[in-house]
């Protein structure tokens, strides 16, 4: 046999690890896990910083301010989208997140918004949250009826007309303002009002009466002067009408604050018609006053005719004595001033000028003669205005 080579024979040396130094397998797995850590750290800390930038960056610019509506019972994400799409935000998740860590979630209004320009997300929920929704305006003009009323209701877009009828003649709702009629004509005081967008019929019914007590009750703490007539609350005075001639309790005052707001629409006026129709109340005289005709018999806009003032209802002061069974609309301050302070003349009747005022006597005679001087001054505008369109057709 050949001998063996000895080197060739020996086993080779494997390279063996320093003492006490980890594997090679374990050290690369630490330093992949410190990068990692490291990594995850820095990815932490960039969005912390961006989340953290994000509540007070200036919103998208625009020319003006938007008005968002935030329908009830939307979801903090709805009112996310709803925001972006009107251009109010950016489309970012983070605004969810910041309304949760806001505690402002639960706490957003819906509502009508007039949103600024460049508001910030923080101000944005800040303004939701807080519920700052734009307040619309109902005027309601002084004379006006129930059913003119609800028709302004309806065009503010505040609920049917239907509807609104239907509540002001609602026997319970009516009665819990100790108001002694069928509906509440002559309780919502002609003004104008501020709701939010949804604001219910109810509410809007109700701010209306109570306005009207408190004009009510302001005109009624001024006194009376030297011949006015006292009033007494409802709760007091009742509603009959045997005592109106020393006596007007706050449902009459109404009734004829209406006659005297239809009768004129000058301020100066309305304490004199005031008186006239005081002083016939007190001599057992017929009011005979065309406006609770046409009421009685809802011919608005149109002429009377005899057959009109002839012809019985509840309102008609043509063939009723004392005042019409309920107000013929909704008067508004001057009327009821001047019931509670009247003129001091001792005035008994009024004809129409035709100029929108009125000639006042205090004998019949001396009507008689007013009537009959105003019917030929009439007859002449007439002949003339005849005269000038044959001129014209000429």
């Amino acid at each position: 046999m050949q001998p063996t080579n000895e080197q060739d024979s020996a086993p080779a040396e494997t390279k063996q690890p320093a003492p006490g130094a980890p594997p090679l397998g374990r050290q690369a797995l630490r330093r992949l896990v410190a990068g990692l850590v490291v990594g995850l750290a820095a990815i932490l800390v960039g969005l912390s910083i961006w989340f953290w930038l994000y509540p007070d960056q200036p919103g998208p610019l625009r020319a003006e301010a938007v008005i968002v509506e935030i329908p009830a019972g939307s979801g903090l994400l709805a009112i996310k989208n709803i925001l972006a799409q009107a251009g109010v935000i950016r489309d970012d998740f983070r605004f969810v997140l910041l309304a949760k860590r806001m505690g402002a979630a639960r706490r957003l209004k819906a509502g009508e918004y007039s949103l600024a320009p460049g508001l910030s997300p923080r101000a944005v929920l800040l303004e939701l949250a807080a519920g700052r929704t734009i307040p619309r305006a109902i005027t309601l003009p002084e004379g006006i009826n129930l059913y003119q009323a609800a028709d302004i209701i309806k065009a503010g877009g505040w609920g049917s007309r239907e509807a609104f009828l239907e509540l002001v003649a609602e026997p319970g709702f009516v009665s819990s303002f100790g108001v002694p009629a069928a509906n509440l004509e002559g309780y919502l005081f002609p003004d104008t009002y501020f709701f939010v967008k949804g604001t219910g019929l109810r509410t809007v019914a109700t701010a209306m009466v109570r306005r009207m007590a408190q004009v009510l009750d302001e005109e009624s703490a001024k006194g009376q002067v030297a011949g006015g007539t006292p009033v007494v609350p409802a709760e007091a005075g009742g509603t009959e009408a045997k005592a109106v001639e020393s006596v007007l309790n706050r449902h009459q005052v109404l009734i004829l604050a209406s006659v005297i707001e239809k009768e004129t629409a000058l301020a100066v006026e309305r304490p004199l018609v005031a008186k006239v129709f005081l002083n016939r109340l007190r001599q057992g005289m017929k009011l005979q006053a065309d406006p609770t005709v046409i009421y009685g018999l809802a011919k608005f806009g149109a002429p009377l005719t005899r057959v009109d003032l002839e012809t019985p209802t509840p309102y008609n002061t043509y063939t009723n004595r004392g005042l019409p069974i309920g107000p013929i609309c909704n008067p508004g301050r001057t009327a009821i001033a001047a019931v509670l302070r009247p003129a001091p003349d001792d005035y008994s009747y009024f004809v129409s000028q035709n100029d929108g005022s009125h000639y006042f006597s205090k004998t019949l005679e001396e009507h008689n003669q007013a009537v009959s001087r105003y019917r030929k001054k009439k007859a002449a505008a007439r002949d003339s205005a005849e005269r000038i369109e044959e001129s014209a057709v000429r």
